[in-house]
């Protein structure tokens, strides 16, 4: 695209952004987790957005948002991008957000520019991504690609004992939104009829900055364990319990945090271990904690090695129960393989930067994102662009309007590739 169009599409972009920011809870940055009334407020504001743009608008079940601009071989099967539109507690404005507003401004100016695409895109809103709300994540994407079927929703409890399907029912998912023929439509939620998934995200890392790279290629995500757990032992009384006579459940917890980082560090990259939730019962200051809860997030980029590791820091944990006279359960949350990405498309984004003059490197992604649900089923690509300091999950979260606009310039020549 000529600067002038450049110009007028980033401004759109940043626009949008603003606008799905105002929509979070009190409190810094922007919070809005899953089936909450500002997460249903953005969906429909999307809904909206996406019929005002000429698209058409389908949901599913479950929530996502889907916004489809049809192709003249409707027979074929779609090309997907888009991201999620759910946050972490106090999170940033880019984070999945991004790479929703992104996809619906590439679409708009493909057809502007271009008119009707050979083949359908679709821009989709997933509902969730993060996890935050309930102890599970791509609930969006994995509606899609045939990870859930539903029966999860019962038993899956946030922090305010609401159960998962209970937050869902409040949503109808049909909301007086139309397309340009005057339709709304939903869907089942499990879909066999995409042929490629191209997402665009900010990198939420430190390496496009540090090398100042504009462009990240990534070649593959890594992946991920999740626990939960739960350390029992006996609560009493602080004064009079003798140390050697004592099963405190904290302190062993504390052992198995220390001997975790320790064996995380001798592993070394790309292999990281995180414990960043922690409960303690009864928290109270002259008693010994009888309970503890705490989470355990285990990450690398080859299954062996992963699988390796979390059953060797599991045998420890079990050791050192053992020996401290408490009990433990582990609760798994979260397992995500490896996934690679589609080689040709990543191949085919090199090209694309290079004909746009474009710095790139091809990387590995240390963070989960929808992609990876995808790529075992479909051709999956993925675009980084920089995160300034690295930092994401935060207010602070940051990416220059610059970097935003090489990323859509990108993406825009990608879908461009595969439906034109």
């Amino acid at each position: 695209m000529n600067d002038s169009r450049v110009q007028a599409s980033t401004q759109k972009l940043l626009e949008l952004l603003e606008e799905l920011a105002a929509f979070t809870a009190p409190g810094l940055g922007v919070t809005r987790l899953l089936y909450t009334e500002e997460w249903g407020r953005a969906q429909t504001f999307l809904q909206g957005k996406m019929a005002g743009f000429g698209l058409k608008v389908t949901t599913d079940k479950v929530g996502n948002v889907f916004g489809r601009l049809m192709g003249r071989s409707p027979e074929q099967k779609v090309i997907l991008t888009g991201s999620h539109i759910d946050t972490v507690v106090n999170g940033g404005k880019y984070d999945g957000a991004y790479g929703i507003a992104a996809a619906m401004i590439a679409l708009q100016d493909l057809q502007k520019n271009f008119g009707q695409p050979q083949r359908t895109l679709e821009v989709v809103s997933f509902c969730e991504e993060e996890g935050s709300r309930f102890p599970l994540a791509y609930w969006g994407s994995g509606h899609v690609t045939e990870r859930y079927d539903g029966s999860e929703a019962e038993n899956c409890m946030d922090a305010d004992r609401i159960s998962l399907q209970a937050a869902m029912a409040a949503f109808s998912f049909s909301q007086s939104v139309t397309d340009t023929d005057g339709n709304i439509s939903k869907s089942t939620g499990a879909r066999n009829d995409i042929d490629a998934f191209v997402e665009l995200h900010i990198e939420q890392g430190i390496i496009l900055e540090t090398t100042d790279t504009q462009i990240g290629v990534v070649q593959g995500i890594v992946g991920q364990r999740r626990y939960m757990v739960k350390v029992s032992g006996v609560a009493n009384h602080a004064g009079t319990t003798p140390m050697l006579m004592r099963q405190d459940a904290l302190a062993s917890a504390v052992e198995m945090l220390y001997v975790l980082e320790g064996a995380a560090k001798a592993a070394g990259a790309p292999l990281v271990a995180t414990s960043g939730k922690l409960e303690v019962y009864p928290n109270t200051p002259n008693v010994i904690p009888g309970e503890v809860l705490f989470a355990l997030d285990i990450r690398h980029s080859e299954e062996e090695e992963l699988e390796c590791f979390c059953a060797k820091i599991l045998s420890l944990y079990h050791e050192i129960a053992a020996e401290r006279g408490v009990t433990l359960e582990v609760i798994p949350v979260l397992h995500t393989l490896p996934a690679p990405m589609d080689t040709k498309l990543s191949t085919a984004l090199e090209e694309i930067c290079l004909e746009q003059g474009k710095t790139y490197r091809m990387m590995v992604s240390g963070a989960g994102h929808d992609a990876q649900l995808f790529a075992p089923r479909c051709p999956t690509a993925m675009i980084f662009v920089p995160s300034r300091a690295g930092i994401s999950h935060s207010p602070e979260e940051y990416s220059s309007p610059e970097q935003l606009a090489a990323g859509l310039e990108v993406l825009t020549a990608m879908l461009y590739e595969l439906a034109y």
